[in-house]
């Protein structure tokens, strides 16, 4: 077990929490990044890449950062794993990904910082040539004039540029008197035709339209070819089928389309009404098979044909799919009487409907009894009344005998059968009584509670019983189960776990089917559901100091019934006021001083006759967590060879919120490990809001990692905990990560520094420049480069900075007797024949405005990763700062990869002499040939 000495040291000064700030990077390949007015920045990126944006933000405590698009809140075309990062990444972005795009970071302080950058999505679609002709008869006899209209279009951003090739030759406004090129007004440009006038023989050629957007992004141009013949007409097509299709459920239809003329040969396509095909449909080269059609497959089919020539050929033929459904009966009594029951000696009406397809194919046929009727003097069957809907039969029975009591039978069928019939049956009887609606005493006002299972009844007379048709009377509203109507067949709506916005009042009436033909019968249900009071809020924790005076209150939202709630406040189950609230919403209790006693849970119950709802409040004197400060890298520092120190920096949330904090449990345990070592430390004074604590850990093992558990305790207790990882490492960036290790980019520079790995980087346009892979070997891995193409001019500066550090002592018991020393170590490739400068300085926090030269190299290096070390000697807080200058030419990239600080010198320390350093490897080439040479000399002189 190794002991761990610590010693704990109060910082003077405070480090105040602070609001947020926020900037964003970009860390994917974009073309072009432009700054307009207001600081926006927009990213111009080709479809199809990956789209990456870095926020990097500041501020104590830590803020939370999210990403939002357009108008402030998080769209789905944003991916919800990105949503909350600091980098935002969109694979393969398309071009409505394109935008305006925010990074929110807040932490509870001030107002959230918010910093946009618009991304613009460059595309170039293929362009398409469609002719147009027309034939226009002039005042003279026997003349005509054709002309022909080439029209170029293609999708772009930004806008695309035309232009026209007839053969090999180039056409322009004015170079052929026969040839008009303009751009139609109401396109803006977008789209360029070509206008052959009075069409001439040399017309008939080869036309080449090209779209460009000028090799912006790095798009190539596009080109399409049309050849213009004698020939060239547009389609023509023949549907070789009937039309309408009738057809079976289960039968297979087959549709023919034939290609009868056109130049260039047209292409097929089939469609049905505006939807897609059905998913079973086969489609082979000019044949559409539709096999076990059913009526969710009928509409109206489609067979287009374009060669982009005129307009598309379109032949269509109606698929109807035989089907009877939904059949319907009523009866009417004698009109001429005023009483609606069936008497002997008056004329009776059966009516009897039917849906069916198709409608010319439906017939009916009657029975009594199971016999079949036929039409006479007083059994009058009409199947085509024209003043009735279609697909309606009447049975007229003219003066009401006795012997015509019986059932009477309608039955509905298609002419060319394969459609089972409907059969409907209707009791005419001495007992055929018109219905009536009544609702029992007890059931309107019907009271429930919620959640219960509540049965609206209406009770229904007559014969034959009609369909009851429930709605809501109050409202336009949706019935329970989501439709406007609900059928019951008892009169009985049943609605389940009944909720606060189902009460009110509901309408049953008779359906005008399945019963009497007359005037529909209604009657209301009245529905009152209580539910017990809702209130705010449902619980909260309140940290408070002893001593100290404060209000809990209790506030109803709504409640049913609402006019009398009763309230009841207590401390755990010991009872401290009760009451009413008779027109106020809410009750208050007040604690004058709160003691150890007035520690706990507090509830508060409002209650009406259907329940009560509970506020609860947790009082606690427990201190709020600390919080780590992370904002500045600590180097590690030691003062034995095997082990390594920390310096743990935190600050106190809300320490006044509370009794003063007394003393910090701390825990420390080796990761992976169960065991924990415990220590306290005390705190003397007040701790005031923002003031930095530290306390120096020794004594920990290479390389091992620590867990730190930081406990706050006061005279309640101990708080709530903050636990973070110690790692021994030296700082190590290999810039995998999208944070790339809490770098930065001098803006006030000309241009930045491009975070890339060789298997995405496009070197295209400068292959001898550059590395093939990072300092691993790996074309997936990452590094930091400088891309030297246009616009970049000679002598162009680019600054990457590193985080801040801050410098810890040697001795952890005494003062700083020398500086302490680290060693800074990264490779380098310098590739390439216009190779610029590659510099570093160390920037100090006590020498604002003045960086320090510690290294320089300039020139090739040649196609491999060097690594550089030196020594540093900072005496505040420090940064580096990597500077790339842009050489004589494009092929001068410069990449940095696995940068380094660790404390120490280092192992392989450079010369004292830095001809090596400021001299490339040719140069020291050259001075050791001459070396040699004037040793030759020597020679030959002796």
């Amino acid at each position: 077990i190794t002991k761990l000495f610590m010693t704990k040291t109060k910082l003077l000064s405070f480090i105040k929490n602070s609001p947020p700030n926020v900037r964003i990077i970009h860390s994917g390949h974009a073309c072009n990044i432009e700054e307009e007015r207001y600081t926006e920045r927009v990213y111009t990126i080709r479809e199809g890449e990956t789209l990456e944006l870095t926020c990097l933000v500041s501020g104590h405590p830590r803020p939370q950062i999210r990403w939002t698009k357009t108008a402030g809140s998080a769209t789905d075309r944003i991916q919800d794993s990105s949503v909350f990062n600091e980098t935002l990444r969109i694979t393969r972005i398309q071009r409505h990904q394109g935008g305006r795009y925010y990074c929110k970071a807040e932490n509870g302080l001030g107002t959230p910082a918010i910093k946009s950058i618009r991304v613009d999505v460059y595309y170039l679609d293929d362009p398409i040539v469609t002719v147009h002709q027309s034939i226009g008869e002039a005042k003279e006899q026997f003349y005509y004039e054709r002309t022909v209209f080439l029209r170029c279009a293609a999708n772009s951003n930004p806008p695309v540029r035309y232009s026209w090739r007839r053969g090999r030759e180039f056409l322009s406004q004015g170079s052929d008197k026969g040839v008009e090129i303009y751009e139609p007004f109401f396109t803006q440009g977008e789209t360029k035709i070509l206008k052959l006038k009075n069409l001439r023989p040399q017309d008939y050629a080869n036309y080449t339209c090209t779209a460009s957007v000028r090799n912006v992004c790095g798009i190539p141009d596009k080109s399409v070819l049309f050849r213009l013949t004698n020939k060239t007409a547009s389609p023509t097509i023949k549907l070789l089928v009937e039309d309408p299709i009738v057809a079976n459920p289960g039968q297979t239809v087959i549709l023919v389309c034939i290609i009868s003329g056109g130049e260039p040969t047209p292409t097929l396509t089939w469609v049905r009404n505006t939807e897609e095909l059905p998913k079973k449909s086969i489609l082979k080269s000019d044949t559409l098979t539709i096999p076990a059609i059913s009526t969710e497959d009928a509409g109206v089919y489609s067979c287009v044909a374009s060669n982009n020539v005129g307009n598309p050929a379109k032949k269509s033929t109606n698929i109807v799919v035989r089907a009877l459904k939904k059949g319907r009966f009523w009866i009417t009594p004698d009109p001429y009487h005023n009483d609606d029951n069936i008497q002997i000696g008056r004329e009776v009406k059966i009516s009897c409907q039917v849906e069916a397809t198709p409608p010319e194919e439906l017939m009916f046929s009657w029975l009594k009894n199971g016999r079949p009727l036929r039409s006479s003097e007083r059994m009058v069957i009409t199947q085509t009344d024209p003043d009735v809907a279609p697909g309606i039969t009447n049975l007229d029975i003219i003066d009401l005998k006795f012997t015509d009591f019986g059932t009477y039978t309608c039955v509905a069928s298609l002419k060319n059968g394969g459609i089972p019939e409907i059969s409907i049956d209707v009791n005419i009887s001495s007992t055929t009584v018109p219905p009536n609606l009544t609702v029992p005493r007890e059931k309107s006002p019907l009271v429930t509670q919620e959640g219960d299972t509540v049965e609206l009844q209406c009770l229904v007379s007559g014969k034959p019983k009609p369909i009851i048709l429930w709605s809501h009377a109050d409202k336009e509203a949706p019935m329970p189960d989501g439709n406007m109507q609900t059928e019951s067949y008892d009169g009985v709506l049943r609605i389940v776990n009944v909720s606060r916005e189902m009460a009110g009042t509901y309408r049953c009436q008779t359906s005008q089917y399945n019963g009497f033909n007359v005037k529909p019968r209604e009657a209301i249900v009245e529905l009152i559901v209580l539910y017990p009071p809702a209130v705010e809020p449902v619980y909260t924790e309140i940290r408070q100091g002893l001593g100290r005076p404060f209000s809990l209150s209790c506030r109803v939202l709504r409640a049913h019934p609402s006019k009398v709630l009763d309230y009841e406040w207590k401390l755990g189950t010991r009872l401290l006021t009760v009451g009413q609230l008779d027109t106020r919403d809410e009750t208050e209790y007040h604690i004058r001083a709160l003691n150890r006693e007035g520690y706990g849970a507090y509830t508060c119950d409002i209650k009406n006759e259907a329940g009560a709802g509970r506020c609860t409040f947790l009082v606690t004197g427990k201190a709020y967590a600390p919080e780590f400060y992370y904002d500045t890298y600590s180097a590690l520092w030691q003062n034995k060879p095997r082990v390594y120190g920390f310096k743990l920096q935190w600050t106190q949330m809300n320490p006044n919120a509370v009794d003063r904090v007394m003393a910090y449990r701390l825990g420390i345990k080796q990761t992976g490990h169960q065991r924990w070592w415990e220590q306290e430390i005390p705190i003397e004074d007040n701790i005031q809001k923002g003031e930095l604590l530290t306390y120096n850990l020794t004594e920990l093992i290479k390389p091992e990692a620590y867990q730190v558990r930081l406990t706050p305790i006061t005279r309640f207790g101990e708080g709530d905990s903050t636990e973070r990882i110690i790692h021994f490492s030296k700082f190590h960036c290999d810039f995998e990560e999208d944070t790339i290790c809490m770098f930065t980019q001098d803006k006030t520079e000309e241009f930045d520094w491009t975070r890339h790995s060789a298997a995405t980087r496009d070197t295209k346009y400068t292959p001898n420049t550059g590395p093939s892979s990072d300092r691993t070997g790996s074309k997936q891995g990452f590094y930091m480069y400088i891309e030297t193409s246009r616009p970049r001019l000679e002598g162009d500066k680019a600054r990457l900075l590193t985080p801040s550090f801050n410098v810890a002592p040697k001795n952890p018991y005494g003062n700083v007797a020398t500086n302490p020393t680290y060693c800074f170590s990264f490779y380098y490739h310098m590739y390439g024949k216009h190779i610029g400068t590659l510099n570093v300085y160390l920037r100090q926090k006590s020498q604002t405005g003045q960086d320090t030269s510690v290294w320089t190299l300039s020139g090739n290096q040649g196609d491999r990763w060097r690594q550089a070390r030196v020594n540093i000697n900072p005496t505040s807080s420090f940064q580096m700062v990597l500077e790339g200058i842009r050489g004589s030419g494009i092929e001068g990239d410069i990449a940095v990869d696995d940068v380094t600080i660790e404390e120490g010198e280092c192992q392989d320390p450079p010369p004292s002499s830095n001809i090596r350093s400021l001299a490339s490897p040719a140069a020291v080439h050259i001075w050791e040939l001459c070396l040699t040479l004037l040793l030759v000399l020597a020679g030959l002189r002796r």
